[in-house]
């Protein structure tokens, strides 16, 4: 943590370095040089995991760049859905779940520029899972914390099935899936490795696709590539899911006919 003595030492520079022209600068206190919260924080059921997600903050709370990022720490509060009167605001039964150092991060989590993707296995369907994150640095001083962000847990949804067709310039994708009980189908995420690379947490898609057929012809020639997909269902309670992982499939660009 940063002492007394240096965070007044931190004030006061700034303030002399904000008069420093003959122009007054608005006085800064010591809880606005720490790292502001993570944005963009979002939680959802994938298959049998919920699936946590969240940019890193690259400011602290006065607008200024973060130096010397280390990783967060992220609290985690199980609920049974049956026993929902609980205080949202309150930190009562949370636990710290967490703590990812950015320099080296385990198996479940993936990095994409300043966003972090964490598959949390440690769930059970029945469950509210609800999720606060909180930064810091390499000298131990704790960021602002993010908002509360909940997921709950059902009974997984089953696979879509996807199949390939290979063509000389593109690789053609088709999902097709079971007619969902209840809820509503809100598209299909697609995921896409080469056979030499690690399997992805963030889809190939940045929205839902609508449709049942994905073209990909951003591809190279000689590579053989592997992909899979999943299905997005709206429930009725108004949360959207991922369903379990399809069964890969693989394709390459054909040679020239």
């Amino acid at each position: 943590m940063i002492s007394l003595g240096r965070r007044s030492a931190l004030v006061v520079g700034l303030s002399l370095m904000a008069t420093a022209c003959g122009r007054k600068g608005p006085l800064l206190y010591p809880d606005m040089l720490i790292p502001a919260a993570p944005t963009a924080v979002v939680a959802h059921q994938s298959g049998s995991v919920v699936k946590l997600q969240f940019a890193l903050p690259d400011k602290d709370r006065a607008g200024h760049s973060v130096q010397g990022l280390a990783g967060v720490k992220i609290s985690k509060r199980a609920v049974d859905t049956a026993q929902m009167d609980v205080c949202r605001s309150c930190m009562t039964d949370y636990r710290l779940f967490r703590t990812l150092y950015l320099d080296h991060l385990p198996a479940d989590t993936q990095r994409f520029g300043s966003r972090l993707i964490l598959l949390d296995s440690d769930v059970t369907a029945g469950n509210m899972y609800s999720y606060r994150i909180v930064p810091f640095t390499a000298d131990g001083e704790d960021g602002a914390s993010s908002p509360t962000v909940d997921a709950t847990v059902a009974v997984p949804l089953p696979a879509p099935v996807l199949t390939i067709e290979s063509h000389p310039t593109e690789l053609k994708l088709r999902f097709s899936s079971h007619t969902p009980i209840s809820g509503h189908l809100v598209g299909y995420n697609l995921y896409r490795t080469t056979l030499t690379g690690a399997k992805l947490f963030q889809p190939l898609n940045s929205e839902p696709l609508k449709g049942s057929e994905y073209v990909d012809s951003a591809l190279e020639r000689g590579v053989k590539y592997r992909y899979s997909g999943r299905e997005l269902l709206r429930l009725p309670e108004g949360n959207v899911v991922e369903s379990v992982e399809s069964v890969a499939v693989e394709g390459m660009l054909k040679d020239d006919e």
